[in-house]
């Protein structure tokens, strides 16, 4: 596949914003040629290429340097593929519903049509009605979030291999929720398809949500284009610290997601046995959706008594979608939710 043929002629042709940091590429001697204050602890512009942070990655993953893009969250990385493959007016992309609802607003933000596909009953995609866009060489971006946000489930990877197979364009693979999954990543598939990028974070599983970095695996080609577009300091030097930190401690990763995976069984378990709950659906994050008569009511029910959950029901009738906590936390939900 060439990569080339997919990126609108304005990004080929840009010459990137060259930053101080990018023609010294040093960490000592006096600088002179930043502008910056020479006074203070964060006074420094931060490495626009976020190496430090990069070489973690890459070791923890198995990964090149060169197929990794670091993201102002995944937010970020979304609406860069956009910005890089999608010609405003004209070009379109695709994506299902229910699903994240970044995907819509970047799409409307820079002005590409956006085909959404409804999942079919048990939340999986439809591959016929989808098969039917494939062809369009107008879709130039195909999003799956998997595990799918807010429906909980992981999408099935045959189905994603066909697509990929399939569609001439490049497909965005949201593993936001991969580390709660007992099931592998699709990194290793990022050679077998020169088309697949796979965005991940360190928002969930590595509790890093106030830091704002998502992660973007892909061939070299892809995460040239992302860094041609990306702003030169995207990600704070506070931030890179931060999941750099994150990455050294991955006793504490594991510890903690074991306990968020062991409160989540114990949190269902408790909902199975409440009248109120009409179904609870298969989850595969740190969040579970469920059904009830009268969503609306169970969520101003709830924030009466200072629980805030996410309602669901414009996306997923009647559907409540509720992030595990603490044991005490999830212990004062059971609690609320037996009163009601």
């Amino acid at each position: 596949m060439n990569i080339d043929k997919l990126v609108r002629q304005n990004i080929l042709n840009l010459k990137p914003y060259s930053s101080a940091r990018d023609e010294f590429k040093g960490s000592e001697g006096m600088f002179f040629d930043a502008n910056e204050n020479p006074y203070g602890k964060l006074n420094r512009y931060p490495d626009p290429y976020q190496n430090d942070l990069k070489n973690k990655l890459s070791q923890l993953k198995n990964i090149a340097i060169e197929n990794i893009f670091i993201g102002n969250g995944s937010d970020e990385i979304i609406d860069l593929t956009f910005r890089v493959f999608c010609e405003p007016g004209k070009d379109k992309a695709l994506t299902f519903s229910p699903s994240y609802g970044m995907y819509e607003v970047s799409a409307n933000i820079n002005n590409v049509e956006l085909i959404k596909v409804p999942l079919k009953w048990d939340f999986q995609l439809d591959i016929e009605e989808i098969d039917t866009y494939l062809h369009d060489e107008n879709l130039k971006v195909i999003f799956l979030c998997s595990p799918n946000n807010p429906t909980g489930n992981l999408l099935n990877f045959k189905d994603i291999e066909y697509i990929l197979k399939k569609f001439q364009g490049i497909l965005i693979l949201d593993e936001a929720y991969i580390d709660f999954a007992n099931t592998e990543s699709c990194l290793s598939k990022i050679d077998q398809f020169p088309n697949l990028l796979v965005s991940q974070t360190f928002s969930k599983a590595w509790g890093l949500a106030a830091a704002r970095v998502g992660v973007a695996y892909a061939n070299k080609q892809i995460v040239q284009y992302l860094n041609k577009v990306k702003p030169p300091y995207n990600v704070s030097q506070i931030n890179q610290q931060a999941a750099i930190k994150a990455l050294e401690n991955i006793e504490d990763f594991e510890t903690k997601k074991t306990d968020i995976l062991k409160e989540k069984d114990k949190l269902i378990s408790a909902l199975q046995k409440m009248d109120i709950i009409q179904r609870i659906y298969p989850s595969d994050t740190n969040f579970i959706l469920i059904q009830v008569e009268n969503a609306n009511k169970l969520y101003d029910d709830l924030v009466d008594k200072e629980i805030i959950v996410r309602n669901r029901d414009k996306l997923v009738r009647n559907c409540i979608r509720i992030t595990v906590g603490t044991a005490e936390e999830n212990q004062f939900l059971i609690k609320a939710m037996n009163q009601l």
